[in-house]
């Protein structure tokens, strides 16, 4: 069973991917938020290089934080942003 899940980039990752959200779809194979990125990454330079460190990104399913190993589950959301910083 194929499934989707919506995509939303937050600040210098939506600069750099040149898109604020996209609908991707999922095989069965796709557990976690890091299969996910392994996707994506596989999808061109821009990709890779604005998801070559995991570490240095936060990540949001269904408006819960996660974390690169966070089961995908049902969720039909995933927001990937830089840290949050302020004063």
């Amino acid at each position: 069973m194929n499934r989707s899940i919506n995509l939303v980039y937050f600040a210098w990752v939506r600069e750099r991917l040149g898109r604020d959200e996209e609908t991707i779809r999922l095989g069965e194979e796709v557990g976690t938020i890091g299969d996910v990125l392994d996707i994506l990454k596989a999808r061109g330079t821009a990709y890779a290089e604005v998801l070559s460190d995991s570490e240095k990104l936060r990540f949001a399913l269904d408006q819960d934080y996660g974390t690169a190993a966070s089961t995908i589950g049902s969720a039909r959301e995933l927001a990937i942003f830089p840290p949050v910083t302020g004063g």
